[in-house]
């Protein structure tokens, strides 16, 4: 109870600090965009910028300007050089931090574009870039420099499309901005995208604790075309010609949908403002897959695809892991049991009261039984973030388990209620 309160002061005193952040003294309503390139091994990574960009529309808060949750493998903080006051932060995932966990970052290095959008600062900042180490604490990697009225960060845009409100409750400053981009949707096929979005909008509201919260959202189209129709799907031989080059196979796992194409899918997003990008892939193939502030992606067509858009949404909004085991997973090092993982439902039990151990019954048994008499329990029941021993997860089942759940269990709802209420409050 002690620590609790003290962590609660510590909240609260962070919460005063941070609202004192004025975003019009710091920013104007637009993005920054920084494109960099993430190079490394399974031992190392390192930073080098690639351009920046200015884009029109800000989709953030512009109240809580500093990332309380750290929930991401890798951190950026922005610093005012003439007053040196961090003056905004956020973490995020990567599909090189995924990679970097596969046994091929064993054997060779590889080199993927990533971006982070910051508010568009009116004055010199100094951007720091940070990376967990193996034991999840915070490096500081690289540091960089930017003058906002540099002549050389391009105002161009590259991809301009038109874009539909599907659903608009109010400005972006206080609502969780979707953005959902098409990939292998042809000109033709534009009015069956949209009908799919609107499809999407039905199956994610329909689950708490997304349907209370429905009034918090704006959901954006932009009607992108495609060369050709479908996605590709390299163990078949199928190349297709799409805009956001999506594809199936992600290292080398059948049902992972994702793309590479980092500059292409922010060029298309950058047309209405956002705090999520969603793709969207014209196809009937089951398949999907998420990244935490960075993009989720999911087919369209498959009987599943509505479940599958809200589970990948936990992870590309909240943070959330998989609480499913996976003997052939590709990710041979994603977690030190020595240490907590940073997804907030789950554990090692290594500081279980950093997690969800407030949400316990006293006379719930952890570990937990994986037994009837648990069944709609929280506690700590094994068997998670692909692994089947020594990784525990919330409850029996949730949709970050299994597709067969009704909806996200206790501890993911209190944290994608907690995300919400980050960037509408």
């Amino acid at each position: 109870m002690k620590k609790t309160k003290v962590l609660l002061l510590i909240f609260l005193f962070s919460s005063l600090i941070f609202g004192q952040i004025k975003f019009n003294e710091y920013f104007y309503n637009k993005t920054l965009r920084i494109d960099y390139y993430h190079t490394g091994n399974f031992n190392y990574d390192s930073y080098s910028i690639d351009r920046l960009k200015e884009e029109p529309y800000w989709g953030g808060t512009k109240t809580n300007l500093i990332d309380p949750y750290d929930y991401g493998y890798y951190k950026v903080e922005v610093f005012d050089d003439s007053s040196g006051q961090e003056i905004y932060s956020t973490s995020y995932n990567t599909l090189f931090q995924e990679w970097r966990t596969t046994a091929e970052s064993k054997i060779t290095a590889k080199t993927f574009s990533e971006t982070v959008t910051i508010p568009y600062p009116k004055h010199d900042v100094t951007v720091e870039f940070f990376s967990r180490d193996k034991d999840n604490k915070f490096q500081k990697k690289f540091t960089f420099h930017i003058n906002p009225k540099s002549y050389f960060i391009s105002s161009e845009r590259d991809d301009v499309f038109p874009v539909l409100k599907i659903l608009h409750n109010g400005s972006s400053s206080n609502k969780v901005d979707i953005v959902i981009i098409p990939d292998g949707y042809t000109k033709d096929e534009m009015n069956d995208f949209k009908k799919d979005c609107e499809k999407f909008v039905k199956d994610f509201f329909s689950i708490s604790p997304l349907k209370e919260n429905k009034d918090k959202f704006n959901i954006w189209a932009v009607l992108a075309p495609s060369k050709q129709s479908g996605t590709d799907i390299p163990a078949k031989h199928i190349w297709k010609k799409t805009l956001l080059n999506t594809s199936f196979y992600t290292f080398d796992e059948e049902r992972y949908l994702m793309t590479e194409d980092n500059k292409m899918v922010r060029n298309v997003a950058a047309n209405a403002p956002y705090d999520q990008i969603y793709i969207l892939v014209n196809t009937s193939k089951y398949g999907g897959g998420a990244i935490f502030n960075y993009y989720c992606c999911s087919s369209t067509k498959n009987q599943a695809s509505g479940k599958v858009f809200v589970h990948e949404f936990g992870h590309g909004f909240a943070g959330l892991g998989d609480e499913y085991s996976e003997k052939d997973s590709p990710y041979k090092y994603l977690y030190n049991l020595k240490v907590e993982p940073i997804p907030p439902n789950l554990t090692t039990l290594v500081d279980f009261a950093s997690k969800w151990k407030d949400l316990v019954d006293p006379s719930t048994p952890i570990p937990t039984p994986d037994t009837p008499q648990y069944k709609d329990k929280v506690g700590a029941f094994e068997g998670g973030g692909y692994l089947e021993k020594g990784i525990y997860r919330p409850m029996e089942n949730c949709i970050m388990r299994s597709l067969s759940a009704n909806g996200f269990c206790k501890v993911c709802s209190r944290t994608i209620q907690r995300f919400i209420d980050f960037y509408t409050k």
